[in-house]
Parts: C-alpha cells; sequence; structure tokens
C-alpha cells in the first residue's frame, strides 16, 4: 500500500473534521429542545465567535451590544456565553437570579494554582464558601482588623513617599506601575504574612514576580479550553509553566507557614501575646477542633494566594490611572492640591483620618473606578437553567457583565467618556455624591455586587485615597513618555486588571516635603 502525501492526509483530515461537525450539529438540534437565546452575530464552525473578541474582550462586546443589543448570546468554541450590557439587565442577572450566577468558571490554569479550587475565589458556592466570606467579613477585612493594621499602611505609604523624594532630589525617573505594584504588594502581605513580598533580598522579589506571573496566567487564553480539538496545540508548554509557577509558589508558602508554626510554639512556651496576622488567625482555625469549617493547609495556601494576588495590581493599576488622569487634566490637578493644602495643610503627610474631610479627592477617586473599574468584566458561570427577559439561559453558561460599558451608559452618565469628578461633588447636577461603590447602584458597581462582590473593598479605598492624595500634595509630576500631544497615552493594555498600555514613567519634583517639616 503506497503511502499517503501529506496533502491526501491534510485533506483526509479536513473531510473527518466537517463532517463530525455536521453530524453533531443535526443531531444537536434533532435530539435538544430548541432554545430560544438572547441575539447573536453569525457563528464560525467549530470557533463560534472567537474571532470577535480581539486584545479587550470588554471594548470587543461593547460595540457589539451597539448592535445586537444589552444582551446578546456568543458561543466562544463551544462554550456558551452571555453578555450583560446595561444596568437594568444587570440587576436581572446579579440580583433577581443571583443564586443561579453564583458560580465563576474554573480553568484549568486556575485548577491548578488555586490548589484544586481550594482557595474563596473561584470555590463554588457552597458551606465552605459562606463560611469564608463570613470570616472575612467580619474578621479578617473587617473594620477592627484594617485599625489594627492602620500602622502597616501609613509605614509603607511613608516608605513610598520617601523612594519618591530620593528619586526626586537625585533627578531620577520612576516607572511608576512598578513602584505602586510594589507598595501594595508589601501592605498586603505584611498584613496577610508579616513580611514584605516586595524588597530587596531575592525572596521578596521571587514572591512579587510569582504573582505577577499567576495574574498573566489566570488572564491567559487557553484555545484548549474552549475548542476541545485543539487541545494539545501548543498547551503543552503553558501547562508546564501553570506547574512551574505553582511549585515555586508552594515552595515559599510551605516556608512562611513553617516559620509561623514554629514562632507560634515559641509563644506558647513562653506563654506571650504577639500581634496576629492574617496567616495566624487561618492557622488558629485550623487547629480549632470545634470549628464549623476545619481549615487544611492547601485552603491556608490558596487562601493567601487569594488575598496577595487579588489585591495587589488591582490596586496599584486603578492608582497610576487616577495620576494619569489627573495630569492630563491640570485644573483637576490643581483643584485637588488646594483642596488637601487646605484641610491637610503642609505641616503633614495626609493621613487615612483625613479622607472624610477631602470631598473632592473621594470624587476624584470614584470617577477613577467609574472609568477605569479594577476588572472590566464580572465574570460568572449559571449553575441551572433559567429564563431572563423571555431568553433561555442554558446552565453552565458563561456571563459577563461589561462593567466598563454600563459605566460609559449615556443614559446614566453626561458626557461618559470625559474624566469629570464634579459629577460626585455636591454641586453635581445629579447628587451623585453620597453614591457609594459597593454595588448598591448597577449603573456604578467597580468592586461587583452581590455575595460574590471584592471582599477588599474597605482596603483598597484605603489605600487608593491615601496614595493618591499623597502623591498630589507632595509632587509635581514631570511624565517622560507622553505621547505627540503632550498628554498621558490613556490606551489600554490588557489583562485580568486593565493596564495602561504605556505605563507612566515619570520624574517627581518635590512640592511638598514632609520629612523636612520642623516643629517651629
Amino acid at each position: 500500500m503506497m503511502e499517503m502525501d501529506l496533502q491526501s492526509l491534510a485533506t483526509l483530515f479536513l473531510v473527518g473534521l466537517i463532517s463530525t461537525i455536521l453530524v453533531r450539529t443535526v443531531l444537536s438540534r434533532t435530539s435538544r429542545p430548541r432554545l430560544r437565546l438572547p441575539p447573536s452575530p453569525m457563528a464560525l464552525p467549530v470557533f463560534g465567535h472567537l474571532h470577535l473578541l480581539g486584545p479587550s474582550p470588554h471594548q470587543a462586546f461593547h460595540k457589539l451590544a451597539a448592535r445586537y443589543g444589552p444582551l446578546f448570546y456568543l458561543r466562544l468554541g463551544s462554550v456558551p456565553h452571555v453578555v450583560v450590557s446595561s444596568p437594568e439587565i444587570a440587576k436581572d442577572f446579579l440580583r433577581t437570579h443571583e443564586l443561579a450566577f453564583s458560580a465563576r468558571p474554573q480553568s484549568e490554569a486556575a485548577r491548578q494554582i488555586s490548589y484544586n479550587f481550594a482557595d474563596f475565589s473561584f470555590i463554588p458556592y457552597g458551606p465552605y464558601w459562606k463560611f469564608m466570606k463570613k470570616l472575612i467579613m467580619s474578621e479578617l477585612f473587617g473594620s477592627r482588623m484594617l485599625d489594627k493594621f492602620l500602622a502597616i499602611r501609613h509605614d509603607e505609604t511613608q516608605s513610598f513617599i520617601k523612594f519618591l523624594v530620593n528619586k526626586s532630589e537625585a533627578r531620577q525617573e520612576v516607572h511608576l506601575s512598578g513602584e505602586l505594584i510594589r507598595l501594595t504588594n508589601n501592605v498586603i502581605s505584611r498584613m496577610a504574612i508579616s513580611r514584605r513580598c516586595s524588597g530587596n533580598d531575592d525572596e521578596a522579589e521571587e514572591v512579587k514576580n510569582l504573582i505577577m506571573e499567576i495574574a498573566d496566567l489566570l488572564a491567559a487564553f487557553n484555545i484548549g479550553e474552549f475548542v476541545p480539538l485543539l487541545k494539545s496545540f501548543g498547551s503543552k508548554g503553558f501547562d508546564e509553566r501553570v506547574k512551574d509557577v505553582h511549585r515555586r509558589f508552594d515552595v515559599i508558602m510551605e516556608k512562611v507557614i513553617t516559620e509561623h508554626e514554629e514562632a507560634r510554639r515559641k509563644k506558647e512556651e513562653i506563654k506571650g501575646d504577639g500581634v496576629k496576622d492574617i496567616l495566624d488567625m487561618l492557622l488558629d482555625i485550623a487547629e480549632d477542633e470545634n470549628s464549623e469549617i476545619r481549615l487544611t493547609r492547601e485552603n491556608i495556601k490558596a487562601f493567601l494566594l487569594d488575598i496577595i494576588a487579588a489585591g495587589t495590581d488591582t490596586t496599584a493599576l486603578t492608582i497610576e490611572w487616577a495620576l494619569a488622569e489627573l495630569i492630563n487634566h491640570p485644573p483637576l490637578f490643581k483643584k485637588l492640591r488646594e483642596e488637601l493644602d487646605s484641610v491637610v495643610g503642609k505641616r503633614k503627610l495626609v493621613e487615612e483620618n483625613d479622607i472624610p474631610n477631602l470631598p473632592y479627592l473621594q470624587a476624584v477617586v470614584k470617577e477613577t473606578l467609574r472609568l477605569h473599574a479594577p476588572a472590566p468584566l464580572i465574570v460568572r458561570q449559571s449553575v441551572r437553567h433559567c429564563n431572563i427577559r423571555g431568553y433561555d439561559i442554558p446552565a453552565n453558561a458563561r456571563m459577563f457583565v461589561n462593567l466598563w460599558s454600563i459605566s460609559r451608559d449615556p443614559n446614566y452618565w453626561e458626557d461618559p467618556f470625559t474624566f469629570n469628578p464634579e459629577r460626585f461633588m455636591p454641586s453635581g447636577k445629579n447628587g451623585w455624591n453620597s453614591m457609594d461603590v459597593r454595588g448598591q447602584y448597577f449603573h456604578f458597581m467597580p468592586f461587583g455586587t452581590g455575595t460574590r462582590a471584592c471582599p477588599g473593598t474597605t482596603l483598597a479605598l484605603h489605600l487608593l485615597h491615601v496614595t493618591i492624595a499623597a502623591m498630589i500634595q507632595c509632587f509635581d509630576w514631570k511624565v517622560l513618555n507622553v505621547g505627540k500631544d503632550g498628554l498621558v497615552d490613556m490606551a489600554e493594555g490588557t489583562g485580568l486588571a486593565t493596564p495602561m498600555a504605556h505605563h507612566l514613567v515619570c520624574q517627581p519634583i518635590i512640592h511638598f516635603n514632609p520629612f523636612s517639616v520642623t516643629e517651629s
């Protein structure tokens, strides 16, 4: 028998593939009841609507919504999706049918990185999730705990400003995204495990780099999860990278936990009372035989990963967006500085207890969160079939709520693409100065809403307000990578948390040095 040439094999493969698709299509249409799905673009065989996504899915969805309406259906490979782009329909999904969309999609990368979904972010809604949610809101990120860690936030803010002062005096440039990530990472890791995870030693830098790698892997598009026929295509290298990152993270977390356990034993021997970090509190629960839920070692490591990874780049990137907007709008920059000078003065660095007296700062933060939410999409997965607005939403369908579109909805926001903090001031036309960011308003929910809303919202707001205020109070900013128009380029990059496409590179110029103030 003569060997087939490569062209003949390719032809046979293509014929077989098309035949398989046609047979499956016919069988699915004859064996399943016909669903009334939301409007949908024309789909390609096998790939569905994958070709419509582009590098920024939220912007692609925004354009599709203009044509197909605020609720439309996509088939990404073999996975059904619905996209929501209006506050009213978002309310139907996230409040009226909240429990039907209480799950999050579980990718293979997330499974491996999160110790087989032993964490809080990806685990399905159930007893363990409820226990951890209650623990987070009442203890780990409750007001008492955040007050306890106020000194850490103050110390890290001062260290950050001192670093910028030194850079200013040396007339050196600063890559702000990296330094802001270092700041937020240090705050969160000191709260979680009583050590910096961004510093001068090799292990600290390894943790910081691991957190960034994990974020990249979770945001990466793995074609095999959407098109099973291509599961082996290019996925081996990705899988190996996921395993390597997980292994390296696990080694460091094991070391940290072991050190904590040894320190706890020594304190018990001398009956001393130390200040507990979040890891200590988790170990208390793991050792408590009467606890409603006994935490495993994997639960603890996965939860530490959640809080360190989730809060690091999202907060840092939001601060960077805020500074970029203010630099591009000098009158707004000036107005915020005047408020800071008037309320805080020029004798001390702004502090958290100043925030209630700084309404324009609060407005700047809200407007930044409107245009640059920590994540542009709320992602959920249906746990059962349901009918919403006359459309069938099948079980296991993934749902995207496009916050990027909703926060630019002209039915709610006047001149929606313009950065205008005045809309949140008492003098604003809509009286939105009292509008909260915690998901009570479906046209403004930068941290999500309902049971799956971000549990670290309060901590994020503390860091956002104080860091933005300190950077405006203390420095003018000479941007070294402006565009041809002399403005900061506000184009978006890609990722789970939307970064700037071109991060700020600036030379800070001292306006007020809080460390040179002497008592008169």
